[in-house]
């Protein structure tokens, strides 16, 4: 089976959330199993073409509504795994971000998405390779799958199965009628998007002529159904709901082991982590000058400072602990200026107990992961979340609120000898959920050691690799080619 992946991100050449993780990551696991996965994504002006050895393969110019444009395709190959890399100015090339103004990132997507059907075509006459399926990720190239339906002509693309990865539902493209109009694409008659006012919402379009969807973890893709976590596009969703799929994200258990991690002070297994791991928490506690104790209990987070993830509930909840409870604090992130500064006066007000790195600083992200008791995580939605499985693996317990890929990854402890559990689970949207929560936590820690521990080893032997959700893709394009039309 032939699958090109086409995303706006892409580890390692651009990355700015957990998308580019999975679409990087993905293919190699597909590969494993006898698929020709390629993926193509735009050609950034920050992507070095000396670090990851791009090579031109054509250039082709391009007619659209509002003129030409010439497009080159260059490529590499990173494991095995063929990458393309779409390049056309003024859109694709000089930017020194992946993302830009809202207006200026609505044109250049919607036209990123004619440009990919032309380069179809192109791969398909220059080196005899089509795919079968085609698997589009989130807004920026879910206008694809009713450019393909509604345009296209030809055994070929008749034969083309799509299918949309929804990896975060609340950025979804909206109010792209006029630049739709402007890109001379066709009106949109689907009648349950005409039904929902949708048809320009470019989410909401792929969501409609995608033969099959999927989201990021099996408690999201039911979540999405309803209006308090699939907003405006929950009626469309749920119609459509025969047809979606949850497949919880993996982990590259290559990259994140901590029995080979060269960041770490001392590296570790699940059969050995209780000599060799407290060595890390030793090493994140004097490098973030804190008293190097190992009976204190060490609370850590690594995140993108933003409303979703809820530290509007953790900040007063941090706060009050912090103020009589024996604990420690590192934060790692950057984000909206509110919270930094929260954080930053967190830091200054319990300067022997916390610290705050607002920063991005991948090194020390898994310092943190290896060094700390208690991963905080208390998110108001989640699709999946990579932070709580990477700390599971380096033997961190997470503290999560009960939603989306966080329910799925994360067994509350039974607060007894620890016969069940990898972490704390609340539920409430409230600082007095996590307050209550971390607070029962702190006490695990103190009181029941072998609990924790036992909690630590199971969380550290799941089986989060992308192994059994390849076969989970794999079984997708199965049954978006089964529902092709004839």
């Amino acid at each position: 089976m032939r699958v090109l992946l086409a995303s706006a991100e892409a580890v390692p050449f651009a990355k700015v959330g957990g998308l580019a993780d999975v679409v990087g990551s993905l293919p190699t696991a597909l590969a494993r199993h006898g698929v020709d996965a390629r993926v193509i994504i735009p050609y950034y002006g920050f992507i070095d073409p000396l670090e990851y050895k791009i090579e031109p393969l054509f250039s082709f110019d391009f007619h659209h509504r509002i003129g030409v444009n010439q497009v080159t395709l260059a490529s590499c190959q990173r494991d095995d795994i063929i990458f393309y890399l779409l390049q056309s100015a003024p859109y694709f090339g000089n930017e020194g971000e992946v993302y830009s103004q809202w207006d200026w990132d609505m044109e250049r997507f919607i036209y990123l998405n004619q440009a990919l059907m032309a380069c179809l075509s192109q791969l398909d006459e220059r080196l005899g390779w089509f795919p079968h399926v085609l698997h589009v990720n989130d807004w920026h190239t879910s206008l694809l799958p009713f450019l393909i339906r509604d345009h296209a002509e030809g055994e070929r693309w008749n034969e083309l199965a799509t299918v949309l990865s929804i990896h975060n539902i609340a950025y979804q493209g909206k109010d792209a009628g006029g630049f739709l109009w402007q890109a001379g694409i066709h009106g949109r008659h689907d009648p349950d998007l005409l039904e929902s006012g949708l048809t320009d919402n470019l989410l909401g379009i792929g969501i409609a002529y995608s033969d099959m969807l999927s989201t990021v973890s099996p408690r999201y893709a039911h979540e999405i159904q309803y209006p308090y976590a699939g907003y405006e596009l929950a009626p469309l969703i749920a119609r459509r709901a025969d047809k979606l799929r949850g497949i919880l994200n993996g982990l590259d258990v290559e990259l994140w082991d901590p029995e080979i991690d060269p960041t770490l002070a001392a590296t570790f297994s699940a059969d050995n982590f209780a000599a060799r791991r407290p060595d890390n928490k030793r090493h994140l506690q004097s490098f973030a000058r804190l008293p190097v104790r190992s009976d204190v209990p060490l609370v850590g987070i690594v995140s993108r400072l933003a409303a979703q993830k809820g530290f509007d509930l953790a900040l007063p909840a941090l706060r009050n602990l912090l103020a009589w409870r024996d604990m420690q604090l590192v934060v790692l992130g950057t984000g909206e200026p509110d919270l930094e500064v929260a954080f930053w006066q967190l830091d200054q007000d319990f300067g022997d107990k916390a610290r705050a790195f607002l920063q991005f600083d991948g090194a020390l992200a898994q310092q943190i992961y290896a060094g700390c008791d208690i991963f905080l995580m208390p998110s108001h939605f989640e699709p999946c979340g990579m932070g709580q499985m990477m700390a599971l693996r380096y033997g961190a317990l997470p503290l999560v609120r009960e939603t989306g890929g966080l329910a799925d990854t994360v067994v509350n402890y039974d607060n007894g000898e620890a016969d069940a559990g990898t972490g704390f689970v609340f539920q409430w949207q409230e600082a007095g959920a996590v307050e209550g929560t971390l607070n029962w936590a702190l006490d695990v820690y103190a009181r029941r050691p072998k609990a924790w521990r036992r909690m630590q080893e199971r969380g550290m032997r799941v089986d989060f690799s992308w192994r059994k959700s390849a076969m989970g893709y794999i079984e997708l394009y199965r049954e978006a080619r089964a529902n092709l039309p004839g």
